[in-house]
């Protein structure tokens, strides 16, 4: 009878937290991220993710500097049509970091990694009454985002996670519309 009683508590101990109703699991497992994907595979989303965050946030700060500095003819027009994108675009940082701690890992902040992360150059307008260079800076950054959503996009797919390519393709919608309606200004 003890061996039986042995037996049975043996098998108890195989059983996870998770398959056994009413167990409360460890605080270990509870810390471990096991969302269905490899840490492997999480790494290299999350990897894609940190670019695109770089690139967001360098696009975001050329995007409001321009809101700041733009000036002539085409002034009002483009102060408002740039705090539409910044202010989108900075909503948008938020959820592209939460996704990369979702993950499990955790997302750049300061400036020397988004500069080592970012493929958007830091360039300077000469003259701030120069609105078609700001327009053709910001097509450019859009565009980079886009690239880098898309590079993103495709390792996400390839993993089957679903969540980040839902992110990215709403992330390209955005990028893509921004570039069209800026480059329309300088045809």
């Amino acid at each position: 009878m003890a061996k039986s009683t042995k037996t049975k508590s043996t098998a108890k101990k195989k059983t996870s937290p998770k398959a056994s109703k009413g167990a409360t699991p460890s605080l270990s497992a509870a810390a471990a991220v096991d969302i269905g994907l490899t840490e492997a595979n999480r790494k290299k989303v999350a990897d894609g993710l940190s670019n695109v965050l770089a690139d967001s946030f360098t696009l975001y700060l050329k995007t409001h500097q321009f809101h700041w500095n733009v000036r002539g003819p085409m002034f009002n027009s483009l102060h408002v049509m740039f705090e539409g994108q910044y202010t989108e675009e900075w909503a948008a940082l938020d959820e592209i970091a939460e996704r990369i701690r979702a993950l499990g890992f955790d997302a750049p902040g300061t400036y020397a990694q988004f500069i080592r992360l970012s493929t958007i150059k830091d360039e300077q307008i000469r003259d701030t009454g120069d609105w078609e260079a700001m327009v053709a800076q910001l097509v450019i950054g859009n565009e980079a985002v886009c690239r880098v959503c898309r590079a993103t996009l495709d390792i996400a797919s390839k993993v089957s996670d679903e969540p980040t390519v839902d992110l990215m393709t709403q992330r390209l919608s955005i990028h893509e519309k921004n570039a069209w309606m800026l480059r329309s200004l300088l045809q």
